[in-house]
Parts: C-alpha cells; sequence; structure tokens
C-alpha cells in the first residue's frame, strides 16, 4: 500500500467522472478512484497513466486502448473530438452548413462513438450523416466525396489490437476525400483542446442526424466492380477469404456479384464481424499466425489462392501456394502486391494519357523502376496515404504495409476492397494465358530485375526508448551495414527531397541498398526497413541476409 495519489491526479479523475455517460468506464473509473483513495499503489499508478497525458490528435487522428481517462479511447475523449472538429469546419468552411459523414466498423464501441459524433456534428450546426450500419472504411472514404461532404469521421482502430480504438478524419473540398496532413491535423488538435478545457462534455448541444441513404453503397459497389470486370479466364476461379473478423465480406461479396467473379469459400470462423476477434491474438493478417486459418481453409479447399482483408477492410493481403512454407502457403510481402498492381496500372496509364505511380519512401524501390519503364511520373511520399494519396496525377499508389490505391477518383486513400478486385483481375486474365500468381511475379522480375525487401521491428514498452535509438543513430551513423559500406545517410528531420520534415532516417548503401529506420506512426514500435536489387533471386537473397544482419548489429549497439 502506497500514499495517497498526486491531487492533480485524483482531480483529474474525478472531474473526469463527473462528465462520463457511459456507465461501463464510469464503474471503471469509480473503482480505480476508491482503490486510489485507499492507498492501492496499483490503481496509483493507473490513475497516473490514464490522466497523466492525453491521447494526441494528429494526421492518424486518434488511436488507443478503450478505458476511462483522458489517454485511453472513450466517450468523453471521443466527444471532445467531435466537437472540437465540428469548430474547426465551421471556421473554415465555405458552407454555411457543412456536411460531415461519420462512418463505423465493428470494434466494441465503434458504433455508440459514431452515434454521439453525429449528435454533436448535427448540434453544433452541421448537416450530419451517418452511414446506414457498420461498413468498411473505405467506404466512408467514397462517402465524403460521394456527398460532397465538408468532412468525414470514420471510427475504427484498424488491424490494431482488439482493445483498441481509433478516430480517422477525412477532409472534402480542396483535400479531395484525403486524410488530414498538417497544418489541419494542428488547428483541430487546438479546437479539441479548448473544448476539453471548457469542461462538462454534458454541455455540448446535440441534434438530429440523418442516416445515409443505401444509394451510397450501392454507389461504391459499383464504381469498385468497375475496377476490374471479371475476364473470361474468372471462369471456374478457386479461392479463399477472410475478413478477419472485421467488415468487410458483405461489401466485397456485392461487388463480386456485380463484376462477375466466383464467389470464394470463406474462412467460415471469421467471416462475421466480431470485436472480441476470438481466432487471432492481432487481427492484422502481418502478424504470425493471423493467417493460419486461411492457409487450413485453402488446403482442404485445394484453393488457387487467399485473399485476406483486414477489420476494417482497407488493406489488403494475398498468399499463394509454396511446397516449401511451413503451413504450405505463402503471404505475399505488401511490396510484391504492390509491384505487381502498380505494374497493371502503369501498363493502364501507359495506354491511357498517362499518369503517376506513387509510394511511401519505406516501399519498394521498384515502382519507380516500372514508372520509368513506362515513362510514367513517380514520387516518393512520406509514409500514409494522407500523402501518397495527393501525388500529382496519381493512377496509383502503395504502401508496404500492405494499402493499396487503385482507385483514385474513387476513394483517395487505401482500399482493400477495390485493391482485392483488382487483382482478381490481374489473376484472371493470367488465367487466360494458363499461367498463375507465380508466373507473373517472375515475368516481373525478368522484366525490371529482382527487388527483395525486409523489415526488422523493435516492439517497445517504453516510448522513450524509441527517441535514444534514433539519437544515438544520428550522433553515431554507422559507417557500414552488414558489411557494406555507407554512401549517404539522409536526414528527412532536416527536409529532404522536398518532403516535409519528419523522424526517418535513410541510409543508402554503395551496392545500392536502401536501409530506412522509422518510429511507427500508429503502433509502439521502431521499424526498419531494407531494400536490395538483385541480379537473381539468390543474389537478392543474399544481399538481403547480409543487410539485416547488418541492421539487427545496429540497432543492437544503438540500445546499448
Amino acid at each position: 500500500m502506497g500514499a495517497s495519489p498526486a491531487p492533480s491526479t485524483i482531480e483529474a479523475a474525478r472531474a473526469w467522472l463527473a462528465q462520463d455517460p457511459d456507465e461501463a468506464t464510469r464503474a471503471e473509473l469509480s473503482a480505480l478512484i476508491a482503490a486510489a483513495d485507499a492507498g492501492e499503489d496499483a490503481a496509483r499508478a493507473e490513475l497516473a497513466d490514464r490522466f497523466g497525458a492525453r491521447l494526441e490528435f494528429g494526421t492518424a487522428g486518434l488511436r488507443g486502448r478503450l478505458g476511462a481517462g483522458s489517454n485511453r479511447m472513450n466517450r468523453v475523449l471521443v466527444a471532445q473530438a467531435a466537437a472540437g472538429l465540428a469548430r474547426y469546419l465551421r471556421e473554415t468552411s465555405e458552407d454555411a452548413r457543412p456536411t460531415v459523414v461519420v462512418g463505423y466498423d465493428g470494434r466494441r464501441n465503434s458504433d455508440v462513438f459514431a452515434r454521439d459524433s453525429a449528435e454533436l456534428f448535427a448540434g453544433a450546426g452541421l448537416r450530419a450523416v451517418l452511414l446506414p450500419r457498420l461498413l468498411p472504411t473505405p467506404v466512408l472514404a467514397f462517402a465524403v466525396r460521394h456527398l460532397d461532404a465538408a468532412a468525414g469521421v470514420m471510427v475504427t482502430a484498424s488491424h490494431n489490437p482488439p482493445d483498441d480504438n481509433g478516430y480517422k478524419v477525412y477532409l472534402g473540398g480542396r483535400d479531395g476525400g484525403s486524410q488530414i496532413v498538417s497544418p489541419a491535423d494542428a488547428a483541430i488538435a487546438a479546437r479539441i483542446l479548448e473544448v476539453a478545457a471548457a469542461g462538462d462534455i454534458g454541455a455540448l448541444p446535440r441534434g438530429a442526424y440523418e442516416i445515409a441513404d443505401e444509394s451510397v453503397v450501392d454507389a461504391y459497389v459499383a464504381a469498385t466492380a468497375t475496377v476490374a470486370p471479371a475476364p473470361a479466364g474468372a471462369a471456374g476461379m478457386n479461392w479463399v477469404y477472410t475478413a478477419m473478423h472485421g467488415v468487410g465480406h458483405e461489401t466485397l461479396e456485392r461487388i463480386l456479384l456485380a463484376a462477375g467473379y466466383p464467389l470464394p469459400t470463406v474462412v467460415a470462423e471469421q467471416i462475421e464481424p466480431d470485436g472480441a476477434f476470438p481466432t487471432v491474438s492481432f487481427p492484422n493478417p502481418e502478424e504470425p499466425g493471423a493467417m493460419d486459418l486461411s492457409y487450413a481453409t485453402a488446403r482442404a479447399a485445394d484453393a488457387e489462392f487467399i485473399i485476406a482483408n483486414d477489420p476494417d477492410a482497407d488493406r489488403l493481403a494475398v498468399a499463394v501456394p509454396d511446397p516449401g512454407a511451413p503451413e504450405g502457403w505463402r503471404r505475399l510481402t505488401g511490396n510484391e502486391v504492390g509491384l505487381l498492381l502498380g505494374w497493371r496500372a502503369a501498363r493502364a496509364a501507359s495506354a491511357g494519357g498517362g499518369g503517376a505511380l506513387a509510394c511511401s519512401l519505406v516501399s519498394s524501390p521498384g515502382l519507380q523502376a516500372v514508372a520509368e519503364h513506362y515513362g510514367l511520373g513517380f514520387h516518393a511520399t512520406l509514409t500514409g496515404f494522407k500523402w501518397i494519396s495527393r501525388a500529382p496525377g496519381i493512377v496509383f499508389g502503395f504502401e508496404e504495409a500492405l494499402g493499396y490505391l487503385v482507385n483514385p477518383e474513387t476513394v483517395r486513400d487505401k482500399d482493400g476492397i477495390s485493391a482485392a478486385v483488382a487483382m482478381l483481375g490481374l489473376i484472371a486474365e493470367a488465367r487466360e494465358q494458363g499461367r498463375t500468381l507465380a508466373d507473373l511475379m517472375r515475368q516481373f522480375d525478368e522484366t525490371f530485375g529482382v527487388f527483395a525487401s525486409g523489415q526488422v521491428s523493435v516492439r517497445v514498452v517504453d516510448l522513450s526508448l524509441i527517441g535514444r535509438i534514433m539519437s544515438a543513430l544520428r550522433a553515431a551513423p554507422p559507417a557500414h551495414v552488414g558489411g557494406v559500406a555507407v554512401e549517404r545517410i539522409d536526414d528527412l528531420l532536416t527536409g529532404v527531397d522536398g518532403l516535409p520534415p519528419s523522424d526517418v532516417l535513410r541510409l543508402w548503401l554503395a551496392d545500392g541498398s536502401r536501409v530506412i529506420v522509422r518510429p511507427s506512426g500508429t503502433e509502439p514500435k521502431l521499424k526498419v526497413y531494407l531494400d536490395v536489387r538483385g541480379t537473381s533471386t539468390a543474389d537478392a537473397a543474399d544481399r538481403l541476409a547480409a543487410i539485416e544482419a547488418g541492421a539487427r548489429a545496429l540497432l543492437a549497439a544503438a540500445q546499448a
């Protein structure tokens, strides 16, 4: 047992409790306050964690664990965010009554946060439109443009752990339905803090919102079906699909029927929305074990390939049979899928008037080779589709974390559903020629060179460790990585290639390889991205193994 919590902490907790409209978080917080008053150290520490900081609103919106407190996702924090965003829109919109459209996925409290937001937007004098039911994030991004809205809010934590939720903001008008970037993020954050400082959210006016007509969803389905209408090679296609306990299946199935593709065998245990994500510890197709049920289903169905969406269906994963893999299946990397889809887009763009390909600077440099081959423009952007979607003349964009923008006139964000349709079209066209996805990958290597990528991640509990590692690398820049000399280091904090300053280090090695170090924007991780170009698959694998070993040694030294 310890002393009572600091007055500022206990006072903040009691003030929060007084305005919290949620019975569950009120009970949770009341119990913590009582335990802290009784001198329990664990309760004191928990209150300090919950109220010693505040979830920051930035270009990724809000994202964090569910629970009571300023450092958690809850109805008080969401109400403050909605009211602050409403103030910003009233100040900046040219419309007397700006429209805001709100969507939500199947995570815990997503529907509650969405309805609270819609009521508060309406109470602030905005036209608030709530999507008719839980739907994928790309449908919300589409609705912002379709309804000519000033802004959109999607309540989702995408592929984060089950106890998380989030609040993603899009801007219409000249932003074209893309996610927010600076300086809008800072301006909105300032309005949110004004609301929080004013106190009781119960005093904020609420109003009546509209429920969007089904025609909004119908329009998304119709537009996405045109991405790749099924060619003759789609007949008899045998494939597996998982929604990973998310919201993608219903919308994708409607599009498949409209576009003429055969329906997949589904992973039954994961096909319905379930915010508890009972079959996966981490609902992200990139995480070990997340695709295991898909592999088992595919083996039983003797499938040709697997397509997976993450829980809010803005990401896409693809897997192919591989006798050498432990499960008999291998998930393609985000770079492999991105290069194939970029190749598809480049062929269409070169035949149809040009355009530009874009990817985040940590994604495979192979996309630039594709763009140059077809005489198209190319842009490397900061990480995130808020940047990729703004690339001039974009016809296709991707990032290695399973995100693909294949239909920029429809959705200005990553879209795992339209990307799935594009991939189905690519596979079906290959089937017409008696080829497989693996054959396409070999043809890509023959045409553009063998690009191989890898990643090393350090997950931390103490976020300050990430800052210390970045500082150590800046203070003592490495001369070699994996036995290869470092020719140049770009520190993006100083601004490089016209990019906004960012906490990123990019190392160019003497053999043409590249190493990029950056903190994750959504998870407590430091990420190191590795890219090589080889003369053959074996050569690329050897180069990648060497610089991966070097990168691990570099991180270990920086933590020492």
